[in-house]
């Protein structure tokens, strides 16, 4: 890789830095390529990304982002995970780490705040921000659907008294 593609990759990653809302740093010591695939799948699929990267470009990738305190991270064969919703890049690394014994997670951040791994296992036990919107939509919606059954209520037993008196005057 010549100078003008590590500026390249460098400035890519720093925008994607930019966007980010949570930040995983990884370990993947022994891993195979089946497996890297896997978990990058696993991590488009829930709208995340994963990248192997040399340290000294992700560490000037860091700079000038809200993540540049997860420099003395990057020790040894890391990658990074990376999302805009807090959440969903913890939840599929903390799932994968349980999964593989070859996938650690080193550490990450939220925009201005480092997390140990234990943080980041903790992150991961929140609900997503689309759980949380089905949540809040479903809070929503049962007052409605209170509300209209209060509503019908009065005509039913209206219409059933009137029914009564039908069936009363029939009969008599």
């Amino acid at each position: 890789m010549d100078r003008t593609q590590k500026e390249a990759t460098v400035s890519a990653l720093n925008q994607k830095l930019q966007d980010a809302g949570l930040v995983i740093v990884t370990k993947q010591v022994g891993m195979t390529v089946a497996e890297v695939t896997d978990l990058r799948r696993k991590m488009r699929a829930a709208g995340c990304s994963f990248k192997v990267t040399k340290n000294t470009l992700a560490s000037l990738a860091l700079k000038g982002t809200q993540f540049e305190s997860l420099d003395g991270l990057f020790k040894g064969p890391t990658a990074i995970a990376y999302s805009s919703d807090a959440v969903a890049a913890a939840k599929v690394a903390v799932d994968y780490a349980k999964a593989n014994d070859k996938f650690s997670i080193v550490g990450g951040g939220l925009p201005g705040q480092l997390l140990d791994n234990k943080g980041v296992e903790a992150l991961s036990k929140l609900p997503s921000l689309n759980e949380l919107r089905a949540a809040l939509l479903g809070m929503l919606q049962t007052p409605a659907t209170r509300v209209a059954g209060v509503l019908q209520a009065p005509g039913g037993q209206v219409a059933r008294v009137l029914a009564a008196y039908a069936k009363k005057d029939e009969a008599a």
